[in-house]
């Protein structure tokens, strides 16, 4: 990273910024050209998990390329200053980078429902095995993350 300062380096700071974040950008590559996805997603502490339809252009590029990236931040707010190139946004983020697969195991499949609720909720739900048995499921094993942060105080930064 060029600006090491910046540099989130503990595990534990990026898997809270993953715990913090409302959606997910799935980066793929179309052949010569970048395609990203916004989606809702859960994470294991290993591997992010998301649903979607089991057709379309997506799945499609995932078919040909499992090599993915995965961006996630929160954002702490807007911090304005006299002159325009002086204002800057205080966030954190996560760049994750790894390989998805397609979830084939009915328990698998349960498990990965749960990690994605378990993301907006805490609330116990229950899945029909028709609802599993239907969903289209997607792990992206995560190989390697890095994290970045801007606005040292990360004043207004959520959960702080």
């Amino acid at each position: 990273m060029r600006r090491a300062e910046k540099e989130i380096r503990d595990r534990r700071e990026m898997e809270a910024v993953i715990r913090e974040a409302r959606v997910c950008r799935l980066g793929l590559a179309d052949g010569g050209e970048p395609y990203v996805v916004p989606l809702c997603f859960g994470w294991d502490g290993e591997a992010l998990y998301f649903h979607g339809d089991a057709a379309g252009r997506k799945m499609d590029i995932l078919g040909r390329n499992d090599r993915v990236c995965v961006e996630l931040d929160v954002v702490g707010g807007m911090r304005e200053a006299a002159q325009a190139c002086a204002w800057s946004v205080s966030y954190r983020s996560v760049m994750a980078f790894g390989r998805a697969r397609i979830v084939e195991d009915h328990e698998e499949k349960r498990r990965a429902l749960e990690r994605i609720m378990a993301q907006y909720s805490s609330a116990a739900h229950v899945f029909s095995d028709e609802s599993i048995r239907r969903a289209t499921i997607v792990k992206v094993s995560v190989e390697r993350m890095s994290g970045k942060q801007s606005g040292a105080e990360r004043e207004g930064a959520p959960g702080e």
